[in-house]
């Protein structure tokens, strides 16, 4: 590859064809099984069917009493049916006997419907009295059969398909894979990533800036920002601005992505791209986009598959933007989640106009009401309080030289 290093890019690769050549060299990983209380959140690998109904008994829908229904026939506030209690229902206590005409079980809801009740009677429709040493049960309303009472597999029948392969498994979607029996659920392996950050000049994370210093802030966007897309962080490696150690901090591990921030521009420190060329591959290095530029991405050899290496800009602003183009896209499609953006968007209209330039896509940072885009004044690629201000981004496209005053655009929502 060119040596960039102050000499400048003499060509940028575009934004499309950067992100079209990520998509067809890299996919979802392999499967894995993990236990369901580990599950949320990550994506199924396989169908899920039930092995169990739910419930898998019959089950109360009511506190009450469990009854013979046709034995309630007739009764009424003036009329009341007099049924003998003759034991007692809970959860996962049932009643161990068989219940006849003329009878009645103590039930509380989610309990097993004795053998021989075809209905519960509410606590509401009923009193127990005690009449010559026994407790009577005195019903004032009849109640038919099968009400008030949870067929065997109501919920889910044994052998449904209860989630699908691509799901990405919420909440109540692995307390329903629970409740089937479910113990191993195959999801997809989350990628595992390693974090490379660059520069003399950085001090780690919960320093106090001094001197020529300033804390390195990228490590805590990008384990963040990992994080939310699915990925296992490794621990973060540092590497001062000498070529051996660069290329090796980029070549140690055996993580599936690499994240090197820094280093990837055109000063006489800026040793990535020579590093990664000489231990795979630098496949794209310079983009058309602001910010971000130096941005670029290449390969290595790894076990199973080659592993994408990407070089983030060591400008906060731009290394966020450089990860949302094309980092995040690729751990997501590692994990199995969709390649898109994963923010929520609005419309509005712009307030002030956006320029840019043919052939350059603009990553440009908006404070947005609702209805009204405001753009960002400041918008250096190393201010990153710019992008705490702003609520989102708008996304100018290469073949647009900007929005005008007034003009409707559609709003990345970081929020």
């Amino acid at each position: 590859m060119r040596d960039v290093r102050m000499r400048g890019f003499r060509k940028r690769a575009s934004v499309e064809e950067a992100v079209a050549t990520l998509a067809s060299r890299t996919g979802e990983l392999e499967a894995e099984r993990v236990r369901v209380t580990e599950a949320a959140g990550r994506v199924l690998a396989e169908d899920v069917a039930a092995a169990a109904s739910v419930p898998h008994f019959r089950r109360a829908a009511m506190d009450g009493w469990a009854v013979v229904g046709e034995s309630t026939f007739g009764a009424s506030t003036y009329a009341p049916v007099s049924l003998v209690l003759i034991g007692e229902a809970r959860p996962g206590r049932p009643f161990a006997g068989v219940l006849r005409r003329g009878e009645a079980v103590r039930i509380t809801t989610g309990a097993p419907v004795p053998e021989g009740a075809d209905a519960v009677l509410m606590a509401e429709r009923a009193e127990e009295v005690t009449r010559g040493g026994q407790t009577i049960v005195s019903v004032a309303e009849p109640v038919s059969p099968g009400k008030h009472v949870g067929g065997i597999g109501e919920d889910v029948p044994a052998g449904t398909i209860v989630a699908r392969r691509g799901r990405k498994l919420r909440p109540q979607d692995v307390g329903l894979l629970a409740s089937v029996g479910a113990g191993l659920v195959p999801v997809v392996r989350r990628p595992r990533v390693r974090v490379v950050i660059t520069g003399d000049e950085l001090l780690a994370p919960g320093s106090m800036p001094e001197g020529s210093c300033i804390v390195d802030s990228n490590s805590v966007v990008l384990a963040a920002l990992v994080a939310r897309d699915g990925g296992a962080l490794s621990p973060t490696v540092r590497a001062v601005d000498r070529y051996e150690l660069v290329r090796d901090a980029i070549a140690g591990g055996d993580e599936d992505v690499v994240l090197v921030s820094g280093g990837s521009s055109v000063g006489p420190e800026d040793h990535a791209p020579l590093a990664l060329a000489e231990i795979g591959e630098v496949t794209v290095h310079g983009v058309a986009m602001r910010p971000s530029s130096p941005a670029g991405f290449g390969f290595v050899p790894g076990r199973d598959r080659p592993r994408p290496v990407f070089l983030l800009p060591g400008n906060p602003v731009s290394c966020l933007c450089a990860y949302e183009f094309f980092a995040g896209p690729t751990i997501r499609a590692f994990g199995g989640l969709p390649r898109a953006w994963p923010h929520a968007r609005g419309k509005g209209r712009l307030v002030a106009k956006i320029v840019s330039e043919l052939g350059r896509v603009d990553y440009v940072r908006v404070q947005y009401d609702g209805a009204l885009v405001t753009p960002i004044m400041t918008s250096g690629a190393s201010i990153l309080s710019s992008t705490t201000r702003a609520d989102g981004v708008v996304l100018v496209p290469a073949g647009s030289e900007g929005h005008g005053e007034g003009e409707e655009v559609e709003v990345f929502l970081y929020d």
